[in-house]
């Protein structure tokens, strides 16, 4: 191949410009993201039962939606909640690659199966099954410029007018209200429901009858007579429109013509649906609207669709009302992939400078610089087919990719330049020759590497999505730089390049004279120590086992992790006061954040969800979603990690009546609510709750105990004072009231109860009835309600019923169908987060038996990928193995290559160890990619000894040989891989974690490589050449009589 292209220049500037093309008409359809689509898909389940407790609505609704999960297809676990406002969330998880739409389908055909079974107040509330991830994507906030809409007006006009749209917008999951909109508040006073000898049960009764749509009919309809002329629609007005009109409903007509009608005991207005969540921006009362994607869209699309949306919308809100968008997690995306686009120019630029001190020729240096845009061209276009995205993942494949795109090239170029120096012939013909030489080893260079990265893409589950992002990236960006190297590259070399005088191949200029002059210097030196070298290949055989040895110490004991935690942007900050607290206290705590925040630099903008937190709903829950300013005005004292950790020391310190947590974003959306770990700590052994409560207390105390673990905590509600309502269930049959009864009375007045819909200005709204707020403020008046028996006649509750103070939980949680506390925290400084999950998986060893535990979230998938990654290594080192073989015809060959691989290893490690990394995702990347590094630098070198051999060399003399004239195209590819990568391993600001922790593995290994390779490669080849391939006493002999070769003058 390189000889057709090597004659038809034209033909190779062709298919290289037909990849460039394609590339770039790919590069603007590739979606852009963080990070593809990682998260297992879910789909949630919601669904209330206002008034029920949580024990009565976990064991009535909840266990039994779950009993219909249990075995769905794709199914890889279920979570739950049931809370004490009524509320029930199952949140179910796939496994990677399922069908959501499909699952969804057979999650509703489900759930019909036991809709017979569950309350008919569940079914009237309706269940609602959405596809949706749980991170928040945005947050909208509607305000009211003058202040003429309090936070239900501007509610029930963003449900109107925008929570609509926004629903249906692509890519958009679920867009939740954290306001309310308006509804026919029926408040009634229970005195003068006794006065006028009724109940709530009345009240209810006959607003369901007076307050419906009648179905009238009409006149002169078919069949008719002969003789009707005309036809018209009977109307009824059935269904009342105003607080006036639902007065006016009869609640009894009496013997003597009076009545007694519905605002005789009840106070009714339009107001507010619930008055469970509030949304405050800056210390503003706001409407909220949270956005979250759908398991399959795409951040920035859906974001950007989302803005233009509201964009549009706007032109028709009226002059007092205005809209913002303080919290959006977008712009790290764009800042991140940005940051890989810096790090990506400064790789070329470095790489090129320094294939330019080892050439000293721009020609010779254009031509492998060349290859880089077109190769990476080409690998967009592979992305594009493959349907991924540009990424932070992909983007690093590329980064990492600039550093061995150069590689084959470089060989080329490096060795037409040494032909012409040392023969003096004209390019073309020195091209050919130099083609003959090395076309072997660059395809066995391309296998390599290839046959490296192949593994990676076949691994299952949210990990192997990452590695294939790594894999189709790498993978393609060396084919086609192999190609290049095979056809682009000797081409040019034929025809940019200037004939060179035998003999005069290197700049004569001052500075590269020097450098050369030290270069071949080193190089004579380096002979002459593979020389020495191979007289001991024993010992050094023997000091090589020990550093395996250690590195197989080091290897074990290198901490755990999934992914580094970057700056985001933004943080969470979840407030939890006391379990009895009012709301008024909850936002007396939530004026103090406020207040420290807004003095806090780096702080932009604060939204504060109120009734509302990761760990559940209540009076006493709010979540600040904190937005940081730009990553360019803020330095290392305001980065998120120290704003968290100042939210947490100083509030924590001065705020006692509240608990405050602030924490950082997981490094993947969908994977947890914080960085920390995610515990499940369940109830196998039908233990019960309170077991299950001091369980889970004994494990948290032991783990805050601990030199690993810190800030551990339960992720949920703690329990508050309930009041027991103990009915005498004998006294009440004795008075003929029936328990029915006493719960419709007591759901009513205490709970609220749903009647039907009333129409408002367009828009179909609920009729709820309620006791007014003073007549449910005391457990006394929960006495003084009345229930009528079946004569008719009322009846206290103190009649039949008692009340109790007690302790009782707030939210009742499960997992996989087994009650469950949600745990959450975090290593110490110095620990890494598979140090935290082996500590928890320690002390959760010593819990009582019928406890178990399973992980969820980020720490589920670091489980699975460190189970992972020894076999992923494993394969990759074998397939590479299998390939040298196959192409060299030879099971010695690829032993001696695969030798050098620890030497690689051993400089990761030793960099991930100085800079204090865990052996996590990007530690296993980095890994596999010396893999293939150290192979290629080995193959440089035993191609050449192998092609000396068969030209009848000694083996020691052709090993020397090959070393001596590998030199320094090895140390160039070397340093330009070590300065490609050099940017990432400094990186900062968005996404710089990530870089830091790919970059400085990668680097650690090839500067181990590059050292030590160049020292071993050789003693490998002839030790294994010797023990299995027959040539011990040839080679002995000829390595007493061999001595180094002479330097070569510059």
């Amino acid at each position: 191949m390189p000889s057709f292209f090597i004659d038809r220049p034209i033909f190779a500037w062709v298919v290289a410009l037909f990849i460039c093309l394609i590339g770039a008409i790919a590069v603007p359809l590739l979606p852009i993201a963080q990070y593809p689509i990682i998260a297992p898909p879910s789909i949630s389940i919601s669904t209330s039962y206002p008034g029920a407790s949580p024990e009565n609505l976990y064991n009535s609704v909840t266990r039994l939606i779950e009993e219909e999960l249990n075995g769905a297809s794709g199914i890889l676990n279920f979570e739950s909640t049931s809370d004490s406002l009524g509320q029930v969330e199952i949140i179910a998880n796939f496994v990677p690659g399922t069908d959501t739409s499909a699952a969804s389908v057979e999650v509703q055909n489900r759930i019909k199966r036991v809709e017979a079974r569950l309350p008919r107040a569940v079914i009237q509330q309706g269940i609602l099954i959405e596809e949706a991830s749980s991170a928040v994507l945005q947050i909208i906030t509607l305000n009211s410029i003058d202040g003429s809409l309090d936070e239900v007006g501007l509610g029930d006009f963003m449900i109107r007018n925008v929570l609509g749209e926004v629903r249906r917008i692509p890519g958009v999951g679920r867009a939740t209200l954290y306001s309310t909109e308006r509804s026919l508040r029926v408040w009634v006073d229970p005195a003068k429901l006794v006065g006028y000898g009724l109940t709530a049960d009345d009240v209810n009764k006959a607003i369901a009858a007076q307050n419906a749509q009648v179905a009238s009919g009409s006149i002169g309809a078919e069949p008719s007579t002969s003789s009707q002329r005309t036809s018209a629609l009977v109307l009824v007005k059935g269904q009342l429109s105003s607080p006036d009109e639902f007065g006016a409903i009869i609640l009894r007509a009496n013997a003597d013509g009076s009545t007694v009608r519905l605002r005789d005991v009840a106070r009714i207005e339009v107001g507010g649906l619930s008055y469970q969540f509030n949304t405050r921006l800056d210390g503003k009362p706001t409407a909220g609207l949270s956005v979250l994607m759908s398991p399959t869209g795409n951040a920035l699309a859906t974001a950007s669709a989302v803005e233009a949306k509201m964009k549009e919308l706007s032109r028709f809100f009226p002059a007092n009302i205005s809209y913002e968008i303080p919290y959006n997690i977008t712009p790290v995306v764009e800042a991140s992939i940005k940051k890989v686009l810096t790090t990506l120019l400064e790789a070329v630029v470095l790489v090129f400078v320094v294939m330019f001190l080892f050439l000293q020729n721009i020609r010779y240096t254009i031509i492998p610089t060349i290859v880089v845009p077109v190769a990476l061209l080409g690998a967009c276009s592979t992305l594009l087919l493959a349907g991924y995205s540009i990424n932070m993942l992909s983007m690093f494949g590329m980064v990492l990719a600039v550093g061995i795109l150069v590689d084959d090239a470089i060989v080329v170029v490096e060795n037409v330049e040494r032909i012409m120096a040392e023969e003096g012939l004209p390019p073309k013909e020195a091209t050919r020759k130099a083609m003959s030489q090395i076309t072997g080893a660059i395809i066995g260079i391309t296998l390599v590497l290839m046959a490296v990265f192949v593994p990676m893409a076949f691994f299952p589950g949210s990990v192997g999505i990452i590695y294939r992002q790594f894999s189709v990236t790498m993978v393609a960006a060396i084919g086609f730089s192999a190609f290049l190297a095979l056809s682009l590259t000797p081409a040019l070399c034929a025809t940019l390049l200037k004939p060179v005088a035998k003999g005069h191949g290197h700049s004569t200029n001052f500075v590269f004279s020097r450098f050369n002059h030290l270069l071949e210097a080193c190089r004579f030196r380096y002979a002459s120590t593979v020389g020495f070298s191979l007289k001991r290949t024993g010992r050094l055989m023997l000091v090589y086992v020990a550093l395996l040895v250690g590195l197989s110490w080091a290897f074990v004991n290198l901490p755990g992790g999934f992914l580094p935690v970057d700056d985001q942007g933004f943080v969470t900050t979840d407030v939890q006061t006391p379990s009895d607290s009012s709301y008024g206290r909850t936002e007396a705590v939530i004026e103090k954040v406020e207040k420290y925040l807004a003095q806090r630099p780096g702080v932009d903008n604060v939204t504060f969800l109120t009734g509302f937190s990761f760990s559940g709903q209540g009076m006493n829950t709010a979540q600040a979603f904190i937005t940081l300013k730009d990553w360019s005005e803020r330095g290392p004292k305001d980065s998120a990690a120290a704003i968290v950790a100042d939210i947490n020391r100083d509030l924590g310190s001065s705020i006692r009546d509240a608990k405050i947590s602030a924490l950082q974003p997981p490094p993947i959306d969908n994977l947890g609510n914080s960085s920390g770990f995610s515990f499940r700590l369940q109830d196998r052994g039908q233990k019960g709750y309170p077991a299950l409560m001091r369980a889970a207390d004994q494990l948290i105390a032991e783990a805050n105990a601990s030199p690993v673990l810190q800030k551990v905590y339960i992720e949920g509600l703690p329990e508050a004072g309930v009041v027991n309502l103990v009915i005498d269930r004998e006294k009440a049959g004795a008075f003929g009231v029936t328990f029915e009864d006493i719960n419709n009375t007591i759901s009513t007045n205490l709970g609220s109860n749903y009647i039907n819909d009333f129409p408002n200005r367009g828009r179909m709204q609920r009729v709820v009835v309620q006791a007014d707020a003073r007549d449910r403020m005391r457990t006394e008046d929960i006495l003084n309600y009345n229930v009528k028996n079946s004569r008719g006649q009322l009846v206290p509750f103190s009649s039949f019923a008692t009340v109790e103070w007690a302790r009782g939980p707030t939210q009742i949680a499960g997992f996989n169908y087994y009650p469950a506390v949600r745990i959450s925290g975090e290593a110490r400084p110095g620990f890494t987060s598979g140090d935290a999950i082996a500590e928890m998986e320690r002390l959760a060893g010593k819990l009582p038996r019928g406890f178990g535990y399973e992980w969820t979230g980020q720490s589920l998938q670091e489980k699975l990928s460190g189970s992972q990654a020894p076999f992923l290594l494993a394969l990759s080192i074998f397939v590479v193995f299998l390939c040298l073989a196959a192409l060299y015809e030879s099971w010695t060959i690829p032993l001696a290559v695969l030798l050098t691989v620890p030497l690689g290893i051993v400089g990761a490690v030793i960099a991930a160890m100085l800079r204090g990394l865990p052996n996590d995702v990007y530690f296993t990347v980095g890994l596999i990619t010396i893999i293939g590094l150290a192979a290629k630098d080995a193959i440089l070198i035993i191609e050449f000894a192998k092609d000396l051999r068969k030209e009848g060399k000694p083996l020691v003399e052709a090993t020397v040989e090959a070393c001596r004239l590998r030199f320094r195209p090895i140390l160039m590819t070397g340093l330009a891989f070590i300065c490609g990568v050099l940017p990432m391993a400094i990186a900062h600001g968005a996404g710089g974690a990530s870089q830091q922790a790919l970059g400085s593995v990668v680097m650690g290994g090839m500067i181990a490589v590059v050292i030590l390779a160049l020292l071993m490669v050789p003693v490998f080849f002839v030790s294994v050449q010797r023990v299995l391939a027959g040539d011990r006493e040839k080679a002995a002999q000829e390595g007493e009589a061999y001595g180094p070769p002479a330097p070569v003058k510059p």
